[in-house]
């Protein structure tokens, strides 16, 4: 069968099972099972493929419509223009959590010997690249995940930022020598729990632990806002992605620690509020 043509069918089953932007997954997924990139796909359309390419593809199909994330398929994900490698054992890094990064770049601009904690690393994609974008910086990176803190570590390795950054095992501050940093950053589970199961499958099939924020979401923020002035330095920030519709409760909770005396948000490229930072 030709590459344009196992293409087309792809992209006809996942249309009909209800797979959104059906075509590019079908593309992307192509791509992967015969290891080659778009401009390849597109002078070579006409190539037949092997018996092994075909039976590659038609299984990532089956794993698409069943509601496996392209990118556990793929085991690639892009931000901030770096290629991460992802798992079941991760939460896929999105672009909204670059606006998070944005900021912490932003704020580290003329500080020196710059130390960030960063609470629920996941793949590391945000501690990785702040070691990537800022050059006098040390990062210590916590996950309760062991094969979360396995993914990051891979991913630093391949981003050649290692020497930067620190892995930890920890539920929270629980296993963190108590130090003072220059900034705290977190990208913590925020959904509510009864909201979980109405989300698409494919979120579904992220794992839970990066994805429960307790009863009302907040689980994480009064916990990491309840121990973060112990561990900032003085004027040091807190940088928190919050969910669109968490802004005024997580302000809320910053303003009643009374440790902080700036707060501002920051929206993201669709106008909602998706980063508070809070200043002691």
């Amino acid at each position: 069968m030709k590459i344009k043509d196992l293409i087309k069918k792809g992209t006809l089953d996942l249309r009909s099972n209800g797979i959104d932007n059906a075509s590019l997954k079908a593309r992307l997924l192509m791509q992967h099972s015969i290891n080659k990139n778009r401009e390849y796909l597109i002078v070579h359309d006409e190539d037949e493929l092997t018996k092994a390419q075909i039976i590659e593809f038609k299984k990532g199909i089956e794993q698409l419509i069943y509601g496996v994330p392209l990118q556990y398929i793929t085991h690639l994900q892009e931000f901030m223009k770096m290629d991460f490698y992802v798992d079941e054992s991760v939460l896929i890094p999105r672009p909204d959590t670059e606006i998070l990064v944005e900021e912490v770049i932003n704020i580290s601009k003329g500080m020196k010997d710059i130390k960030i904690l960063d609470m629920c690393t996941g793949s590391g994609a945000i501690a990785i690249s702040l070691a990537k974008y800022i050059e006098d910086c040390q990062i210590i990176a916590v996950d309760v995940s062991k094969e979360a803190l396995r993914v990051a570590k891979l991913n630093a390795k391949n981003q050649a930022v290692e020497s930067k950054i620190s892995f930890i095992n920890s539920n929270l501050f629980y296993s963190i020598v108590k130090e003072r940093y220059d900034i705290i950053v977190s990208n913590p589970p925020y959904i509510r729990k009864d909201v979980i199961k109405s989300l698409s499958k494919e979120v579904q099939n992220e794992p839970k632990l990066a994805l429960d924020g307790g009863l009302d979401g907040l689980d994480f923020y009064r916990k990491i806002i309840n121990s973060s002035s112990n561990y900032l330095k003085v004027n040091g920030y807190l940088c928190l992605e919050i969910g669109f519709d968490q802004k005024s409760q997580v302000i809320d909770l910053i303003k009643d620690k009374g440790d902080f005396s700036k707060v501002y948000s920051i929206e993201d490229l669709a106008g909602k509020d998706r980063v508070i930072v809070a200043q002691i």
